[in-house]
C-alpha cells in the first residue's frame, strides 16, 4: 500500500478541524491501495485545536512561530518515514477532503510531482470568495503562467499533492513565514523544474475566521512573486550551506535541515 500524509496547517480551527478529519474518506483510498496518515500542525492556536484534531484520530505537531509559512514548513519536517504523497488542504473545511485521490492519481501514474486543487477551474460555491480575492488570484495565477511558465490556474489554492521525492527536494528552499507561501512554493517548483499542473477542485464557504488580510497579504505575494524571478536553487543551496556549517562551528556541532520543536513520532 501506497501511503499518503494528509498535511493540515491550523490555526484556532477548533470550529472545523474535526469535520475536515473525519471527511477524509480513508476507507475509500485504502480500497485505492492507499494508506492514510492525517498530520494536523497546530500553528500556536488559542483555541483546543489540538485536543480535538487529536480526539478525531490526528497525529499532532507544534508550531510555535506564528504564520502559514511556518506550519508548513514544520508539515514537511514531520512527516512519518514511509510517506509516499502529500496532501495539504487547510483546517477551516473550504477544501473538500473527498477529491483527495483526484489530486493523487496524476502523481502516482507519473504524469506529475505536483498538482495543485484548482478553485477557479472547479466548483466556488456562493459566497466562498470574494470577488476581490478571485480577481487578484486569477491575475497572479496568469503572471505564475506566462513568466514561470507553470501551468498552473489557481496559484493562491491552499489544496496540494505533492510526491515525497518533490517535498524534499523543495522544502530546504522556502523561508516565507506567511501567506506568500503559496506563491514561494509554486515560483520555486517552477525554477526546480517539477512537474506541476491543476486539477478543477470544489471550494466551499469556511467555518471560523480567516487570517487572511487581502490587501497585506496580497503586497506579500506580488514580492514573492519578484523575488523569486532570480532566484536559483544552485545559489540558494551554497548559501544555507554556509550557514549551517558557521552555525555548527560556533554551536560545536554539525548543522542539519530544520526540525520541528514537537512531534509525537519520528519524522523524515
Amino acid at each position: 500500500m501506497n501511503k499518503i500524509t494528509v498535511l493540515i496547517p491550523c490555526y484556532n480551527e477548533a470550529e472545523a478541524i474535526a469535520d475536515v478529519i473525519r471527511k477524509v474518506p480513508q476507507r475509500d483510498l485504502n480500497t485505492l491501495g492507499y494508506d492514510v496518515e492525517i498530520l494536523v500542525v497546530d500553528n500556536n492556536s488559542t483555541d483546543n485545536t489540538t485536543e480535538i484534531a487529536r480526539a478525531a484520530g490526528a497525529r499532532v505537531v507544534h508550531e510555535g512561530k506564528q504564520g502559514k509559512g511556518n506550519a508548513i514548513r514544520t508539515g514537511f519536517y514531520s512527516l512519518s518515514d514511509d510517506t509516499e504523497y502529500v496532501v495539504m488542504l487547510d483546517g477551516d473545511d473550504t477544501y473538500r477532503a473527498d477529491e483527495i485521490a483526484r489530486l493523487v492519481e496524476p502523481i502516482r501514474s507519473g504524469f506529475a510531482q505536483v498538482i495543485l486543487g484548482s478553485r477557479i477551474l472547479g466548483n466556488i460555491s456562493v459566497g466562498s470568495m470574494h470577488r476581490f480575492n478571485r480577481a487578484g488570484n486569477v491575475v497572479f495565477s496568469w503572471l505564475v503562467r506566462i513568466v514561470y511558465r507553470v501551468p498552473v490556474t489557481d496559484v493562491l489554492t491552499g489544496y496540494y499533492a505533492w510526491s515525497i521525492d518533490a517535498v524534499k527536494e523543495l522544502r530546504p528552499h522556502l523561508q516565507s513565514t506567511n501567506f506568500a507561501i503559496e506563491m514561494e512554493m509554486t515560483t520555486k517548483m517552477a525554477r526546480l523544474n517539477q512537474r506541476v499542473y491543476s486539477v478543477p477542485i470544489s471550494y466551499d464557504s469556511r467555518q471560523g475566521d480567516s487570517s487572511l488580510h487581502p490587501v497585506r497579504d496580497g503586497i506579500r505575494i506580488l514580492r514573492m512573486f519578484l523575488s523569486n524571478l532570480t532566484w536559483n536553487p544552485s545559489l540558494q543551496h551554497s548559501s544555507i550551506s554556509k550557514e549551517l556549517h558557521a552555525a555548527g562551528a560556533v554551536n560545536g556541532v554539525t548543522g542539519g535541515e530544520h526540525k520541528p520543536a514537537t512531534s509525537d513520532s519520528p519524522s523524515i
